[in-house]
């Protein structure tokens, strides 16, 4: 009930916020708050090829923003979030069963200040997301399940806000999130990430081509708390932190990130592919 009471309070702000806007716009181009580059969970449309194991990733997902403004105090948007994160499993013939996937949806508040090279604001998202093993976790021959893992219900709801900083196209974030319900109902109720990112303002090679990186720490509260790395680089051809199409390298240490395999450890290294839209 305080969630929802929360969120309606945040409708009416932004609704009051929009009378008082100079200039507002529909389904602006980009998103006001670019994708944190080595967050998990983030809008991503392409793939992971894992170099060590037997899986890939594939990401079907976006997020848009439905109203952008600006006032004195600086740029406000309000969007809504759409995300799939599915892991297949690599086959002989070139089959890729799907073994699980993971749904989230929600919306998110945004706010941004331009001042020379600095940049500050934050991300506030309201989600849901709910885990879930596919037809390609059953082996038919067998009539099992790969690796004696059986469906469980997961699945929660949050509340998560981003403040940020940024400078010469470097940008350090921090994430603070409440769970307000979870199943299974064991698990903690808050989790914390830190982490940065880097977009060069200059190409390399060719015009529109430039290098990015970034890091992301997340302390997850699981039965106990424990910490996930992600550590990803690349290249990417079009707009710095805007639209193009990625080539990255990416390497995770830590809890699966897919909610079926939350308690296992994952180490792995990758390399990917992602449409920037």
């Amino acid at each position: 009930m305080r969630a929802k009471n929360s969120f309606l309070f945040l409708i009416l702000i932004t609704a009051v916020s929009l009378k008082a806007q100079t200039r507002g716009e529909f389904f602006p181009k980009n998103l006001l708050v670019q994708p944190f580059v080595a967050n998990i969970f983030e809008p991503r449309l392409g793939f992971d090829f894992h170099a060590r194991e037997s899986s890939l990733e594939l990401n079907i997902s976006n997020s848009i923003e439905i109203y952008r403004f600006k006032n004195a105090l600086g740029f406000f948007s309000f969007g809504a979030d759409l995300f799939t994160f599915t892991r297949l499993r690599r086959e002989a013939k070139f089959h890729f069963p799907v073994d699980a996937v993971d749904y989230l949806f929600g919306v998110n508040f945004s706010y941004l200040k331009k001042e020379g090279n600095f940049i500050q604001g934050f991300r506030l998202r309201f989600s849901h997301i709910s885990a879930h093993f596919a037809d390609g976790h059953f082996d038919n021959y067998t009539h099992t399940w790969h690796g004696n893992r059986t469906p469980i219900v997961y699945s929660r709801e949050f509340v998560e806000l981003t403040p940020f900083l940024g400078w010469n196209n470097f940008r350090f974030y921090l994430t603070v999130a409440y769970v307000y319900h979870i199943d299974p109902d064991k698990l903690g109720r808050d989790y914390y990430q830190l982490g940065f990112d880097y977009h060069s303002g200059r190409s390399i090679f060719i015009k529109n081509l430039r290098p990015f990186f970034g890091y992301d720490f997340r302390l997850n509260h699981l039965e106990n708390y424990t910490g996930n790395h992600s550590l990803k680089a690349g290249l990417k051809f079009g707009e710095p932190r805007g639209r193009g199409i990625s080539v990255f390298l990416n390497y995770f240490k830590g809890n699966s990130f897919h909610g079926e395999y939350y308690n296992v450890k994952r180490t792995f290294f990758s390399i990917g592919l992602n449409l920037d839209i």
